[in-house]
């Protein structure tokens, strides 16, 4: 007698994928072709119809089978094939499609298929792929031409694509993120081809719940959220900022190996100045990333979610993590400690918050008190020097204002204070003069000057300027990337650019690997010092405050198996029992581009068991 309360595995063995195929294919093959002409005549008279039919049919196997992979349908004129594989389904939409790995399918793999004929008859690897794939990209214009044809092949073929930027991210990460990706924001609704992610409207309210559950993959580890409202230093673009998220997540699997079917990117198109309410669906475990949002609801959505849910915002304390470990960098070239430095702040923003905020944690680790630590930092903002008394300082700016007269001009502050660093975030063009440069190299042997802002239009200097104006003598980080600059010399610095990629891909991995709930500010500087300490002295030598970006995959894997050994050891990782080999454990978990096998499992057995039983009738 079947037992109602007891689990359906306990009575059936769970297929493997090949049995399923196996079972699937066989069943849709003889069910087909029995109803082919009914079909036929559905195809030409009640389109709409067979549209929901193989919705259902789909979502039938989906939701009663939700162990195997999403069932993809191809159509060949009238006849029916179905066969395994891949989120295909579930990024782009498209209910009939023939290839996901095109030519690599090897010919048994056709043959099972149903897709013998369909393609060329021709057989290459994924390495020829490649090869393809980088001289099509060559042939492309500029940038933006890039990017499209760079987000095509994501959509086409997401191994291949994973495969295409981890070969070479120091040549791909611009073209898929910043700077490229704040054009391709601002040209999102030309350039647009796939929807990719969810977008959830002001006019969603009380129904977001239905509209997650849209989404097909329902195993989510990570979800980048925006509303669109300070989209890099380029302002409110809406839903146009969805490359944002889609970027952020596909450096997640670039560069932390985290499955992008476990990534959910989401705009939240909440219109002008109205409220932003977030309502959270997933669990404990999923780590959700808040990005881009104005301050006022950048500071008060963290506030008050970051002790209820696993979430972090990367404007403020990913940034905050990149610029803090380029600053420890920089510290082995001035031979001092943290609390030794003065830091003037061009920019008051969520990015410089979060940055002096992980500066004086620094400082009180190093012995420095809260108060002592607070004196060092110094913040220009819009109506100039912050100081006390000053009228509609925010509750953030208040911690941070000190007795002082009120200063209007960045170059009076630097004078007056004669900072060893300056850092800015504020997205204000050439805001660090040639007149403030000169003066930071006339106070300090090696004066530190951190250009943050993105994209590159937007960077307060240039590398070459702040080289050449202080003799080779600056100590210099950037947002964006820029170009070696050879001295007269003939020194050639690389500029360190302070990515938030060297960050959170790191972050998002170990979180969710571990299973923490809360992330915490000393997660942060953690992940800080474990950067910090992978700079190696040639590097510093170069003029590198960061490890070369074409390391970036075995930096997060690093951060990330640092972040769990600090996780169990402060007893905020809740997954049990604890990984013994915390490297292994990372580098077990990451995305593999290798493409999957789709050949049934065939063998045979002895002859004498495989005889025919017959009789004569």
């Amino acid at each position: 007698m079947f037992c109602l309360s007891a689990s359906f595995s306990d009575y059936v063995e769970i297929p493997t994928k090949e049995s399923f195929f196996f079972f699937a294919n066989f069943c849709c093959n003889n069910f087909f072709h029995s109803f082919n002409n009914i079909l036929q005549n559905i195809w030409e008279n009640m389109h709409k119809l067979l549209t929901v039919f193989l919705y259902l049919v789909s979502h039938f196997v989906y939701i009663f089978l939700p162990k195997f992979p999403s069932v993809v349908f191809c159509a060949a004129r009238s006849c029916w094939k179905v066969f395994l594989d891949t989120r295909f389904l579930c990024r782009t939409g498209d209910v009939l499609c023939v290839c996901l790995q095109g030519m690599a399918f090897s010919m048994e793999e056709r043959l099972q298929l149903g897709i013998h004929g369909l393609l060329p008859p021709c057989f290459i690897s994924q390495d020829v792929q490649l090869l393809r794939v980088l001289k099509n990209y060559d042939m492309k214009k500029d940038d933006l031409d890039r990017y499209v044809f760079l987000m095509g092949l994501q959509d086409r073929n997401e191994k291949l694509f994973y495969r295409l930027i981890s070969s070479d991210v120091e040549r791909f990460m611009p073209i898929i993120y910043t700077p490229t990706v704040g054009l391709a924001c601002q040209q999102y609704g030309l350039i647009f081809r796939r929807p990719r992610g969810l977008f959830i409207t002001i006019h969603d309210g009380g129904h977001i719940a239905s509209i997650l559950q849209n989404w097909p993959e329902k195993d989510i580890k990570a979800v980048c959220v925006t509303d669109g409202e300070r989209i890099l230093g380029l302002g409110d673009l809406g839903c146009h900022g969805m490359g944002i998220p889609v970027g952020k997540l596909a450096l997640y699997t670039a560069c932390g190996g985290m499955p992008p079917q476990q990534c959910l990117p989401v705009m939240l198109d909440v219109g002008t100045d109205n409220e932003v309410r977030t309502d959270f669906q997933y669990g404990m475990d999923c780590l959700i990333q808040f990005e881009d949002f104005a301050n006022v609801n950048a500071f008060r959505l963290l506030s008050k979610y970051r002790n209820k849910y696993c979430t972090f915002n990367d404007d403020i304390q990913g940034t905050a993590a990149v610029a803090v470990a380029g600053l420890l960098a920089a510290l082995r070239i001035t031979k001092s400690k943290m609390c030794d430095h003065t830091i003037v702040f061009q920019g008051a923003g969520e990015a410089a918050m979060g940055i002096a905020e992980l500066i004086t944690m620094s400082m009180e680790k190093e012995g420095l008190s809260k108060e002592e630590s607070l004196k060092k930092i110094w913040m220009v903002d819009s109506k100039g020097l912050i100081v006390k008394g000053r009228d509609h300082l925010t509750h953030e700016k208040e911690r941070f204002a000190h007795s002082h007269s009120q200063m209007k001009n960045l170059e009076d502050v630097v004078r007056e204070l004669r900072p060893t660093a300056i850092i800015g975030v504020a997205a204000v063009p050439g805001a660090f003069s040639e007149q403030i440069i000169k003066d930071m190299a006339s106070f300090n042997e090696r004066p530190i000057i951190f250009a943050l802002s993105n994209p590159t239009s937007k960077a307060e200097c240039t590398a070459e300027q702040c080289y050449k104006l202080t003799e080779g003598r600056a100590i210099f980080a950037s947002g964006s990337p820029f170009d070696p600059v050879t001295l007269p010399d003939g020194k050639t610095l690389y500029p360190g650019q302070g990515n938030n990629a060297y960050i959170f891909p790191g972050v998002g991995l170990s979180v969710t690997a571990c299973a923490i709930r809360h992330i915490t500010e000393e997660i942060f500087l953690t992940a800080a010092e474990a950067l910090a300490h992978m700079v190696t002295e040639r590097d510093l030598a170069e003029g590198r405050l960061y490890p070369p970006l074409s390391s970036i995959r075995d930096v997060s894997l690093k951060l990330a198996a640092k972040i769990i050994e600090y996780a169990y050891k402060h007893n905020i990782a809740t997954l049990r029992p604890e990984p013994f080999d915390k490297d292994a454990f990372v580098r077990s978990l990451c995305f593999n581009t290798a493409y999957d096998d789709f050949t049934v499992d065939t063998y045979h057995w002895p002859e004498d068991c495989m005889a025919v039983q017959s009789c004569k009738l």
